[in-house]
């Protein structure tokens, strides 16, 4: 080989290695947290490792059928999205593939992915039970099953079964109690509403604090917020079933794309997402708890005090989500 096809030939394997280089040192995710409660994570991780981030946001829905569309041609590596009934949904329609992780099964509980490993739960929420204080003592409350009844009647708000969070729930409620009793108790949910269901949380709890109504179930992080805001509201927080299976947990979770182009990437990212350095500052930027058992949740929610979890498999939420919906129609929650 002549000297100048020699430097030819390394000149180009050298823009090959570096092109190569770049590509492992970006991954794309397509997220439906909002930018603020992700942006800070991404730019922690490219500070320690160089890797840079490019990130889509979008609700759960439109992500899913854009990754349905590309297919292969995805740019996509990961999805992040909240709920494991999205999580679940996301994996069913075969949109994300299995990941093998010595980490990631070390720091992330049995209860809180999926069992083929094709998610991983990263952050916690508890829906559970909150109620006015002037109005009532935690002596009063127990569980999800007792505020169906008649005692509530005229007392209780929830907000809408169209959200998937109260779908889970009830999906959850299912595979506790089979369908024929949690029917009875979300008919008698309903029959004890106050007022007609609530669009979101926030103005549920804030109902509750109007005496609109007395007690209610909502996600932690909603409550946090509120009182973060409006801390001389009488909202208190009372964790439910502590005497039988635990409170209803859920999680915001990701997995790596089914076409990834960067699997190798996606994956060091995921791992890290489930480190202490990550699980703090989750549970930091939005008031939710670390889905590391090795990492402490924030002083604010530690003092609302400890609880039980329900360690049924999230991804419950998403096999019995059909049958859930169908339920709660039949049991006239709208």
């Amino acid at each position: 080989m002549t000297p100048i096809k020699a430097g030819l030939f390394a000149a180009s394997a050298a823009a090959i290695s570096l092109a190569s280089f770049a590509q492992a040192e970006e991954v794309v995710v397509y997220s439906a947290r909002n930018e603020q409660l992700i942006k800070p994570l991404f730019d922690a991780y490219t500070k320690q490792t160089g890797v840079q981030i490019k990130f889509v946001t979008d609700k759960e829905g439109p992500l899913m059928e854009r990754l349905k569309a590309e297919a292969a041609n995805t740019p996509a590596d990961m999805l992040i999205t909240v709920d494991a009934g999205n999580l679940w949904q996301a994996a069913n329609q075969g949109l994300l593939q299995p990941v093998v992780s010595t980490t990631l099964n070390a720091n992330i509980p049995a209860h809180l992915r999926d069992p083929k490993n094709q998610w991983f739960g990263l952050s916690v929420r508890a829906r559970t039970i909150f109620f006015n204080s002037q109005k009532l003592k935690a002596t009063d409350l127990s569980s999800y099953e007792d505020l169906a009844d008649p005692k509530w009647k005229g007392k209780l708000c929830l907000r809408t079964s169209k959200k998937v969070y109260n779908q889970s729930l009830t999906a959850m409620l299912i595979d506790e109690h089979g369908e024929a009793k949690t029917e009875q108790i979300i008919k008698g949910w309903v029959a004890n509403l106050a007022t007609d269901v609530f669009a979101d949380d926030t103005k549920m709890l804030e109902a509750i604090a109007a005496g609109q109504c007395e007690v209610g179930i909502a996600n932690t992080y909603y409550y946090g917020r509120l009182m973060e805001k409006k801390p001389t509201l009488p909202i208190s927080i009372f964790w439910a079933n502590q005497n039988a299976k635990g409170v209803h947990v859920n999680v915001s979770g990701a997995g790596i794309t089914k076409y990834a182009k960067n699997r190798a990437g996606a994956q060091k990212l995921l791992e890290w997402l489930s480190s202490d350095k990550a699980q703090n500052l989750f549970t930091d930027l939005d008031m939710e708890y670390p889905a590391n058992p090795a990492v402490k949740a924030d002083p604010k929610l530690l003092a609302w005090g400890p609880f039980k979890q329900n360690l049924i498999n999230v991804n419950k939420a998403g096999e019995l989500q059909t049958a859930a919906v169908k339920l709660m129609d039949r049991a006239g929650y709208k």
